[in-house]
């Protein structure tokens, strides 16, 4: 694993998902389903917060990323909601 925090391209699909990224002039195709990434809450909390809150927007996600030589990698990416931006917090080979 490396600690990345550098910015980085993402397309999302119509719900949201991470569909395509660029990193480092590499292309990645999204090639598994995503997980979002959120804060672990206890569950009794968790259905409690729901029953009074709408439910946040999913702004981080983990998902493999295959490159067009086969390469794949799995990536942290997070997105900044002031900026506008995304930033690929890490990456696993």
């Amino acid at each position: 694993m490396s600690l990345i925090n550098e910015t980085v391209a993402v397309w999302v699909s119509p719900e949201g998902s991470p569909v395509r990224l660029v990193w480092r002039a590499r292309r990645f195709r999204v090639t598994d389903t995503p997980t979002p990434l959120t804060a672990s809450v206890s569950l009794p909390d968790e259905l409690l917060h729901f029953l009074t809150h709408p439910p946040k927007p999913v702004a981080a996600w983990r998902c493999q990323g295959t490159a067009d030589d086969g390469t794949s990698l799995v990536f942290d990416i997070q997105h900044d909601d002031g900026g506008g931006r995304w930033k690929l917090l890490r990456a696993y080979d």
